[in-house]
């Protein structure tokens, strides 16, 4: 069992690694019932079933809420980037092996953190671990499920 659960913990971090990518890298596509572009504040906002993708990776929710920031390239130009990615309602990201689900996700690129909560699960083939809240760090590769009870059902592939 620890093997299960050491293989899905790997598999998440490098899951997450992937899905903060999908604003940082490749085209994203992304459908919503309106958008809000506060140009001098650097903040988009979409809402109404928003759906943002990237090659095969989804992330769905009821109110996407991104702010952006431009950043000096070594040459001097500028490039735009995303900062934070703030997703409430119905937060669902899809990816070719896993589903995380939950109320809120706070995706803060530029730091590689990710913050997943209000009853979340993530699902792995059959397994499946659900709790409060899950923290992310994808520079020290460590992914923790917290704030209460947490529990899992694993299944050995």
């Amino acid at each position: 069992m620890k093997k299960v659960m050491v293989g899905l913990a790997a598999g998440l971090s490098l899951w997450l690694w992937a899905g903060l990518a999908l604003a940082q890298s490749g085209a994203v596509e992304i459908e919503a019932g309106e958008m809000e572009i506060l140009e001098t504040d650097k903040h988009a906002i979409f809402r109404g079933d928003v759906v943002a993708t990237r090659g095969d990776e989804t992330v769905r929710c009821n109110v996407m809420d991104v702010t952006y920031v431009d950043v000096k390239q070594p040459d001097g130009a500028t490039k735009t980037e995303v900062d934070t990615m703030i997703c409430t309602g119905n937060v669902k990201v899809t990816t070719p092996t896993q589903v995380i689900t939950g109320d809120r996700g706070n995706f803060q690129l530029r730091q590689d953190k990710l913050l997943v909560s209000g009853n979340v699960t993530v699902k792995q083939g059959a397994t499946v671990i659900r709790g409060p809240e899950l923290v992310a760090d994808l520079k020290s590769k460590k992914t923790v499920m917290k704030g209460g009870r947490v529990k899992g059902t694993f299944v050995p592939k």
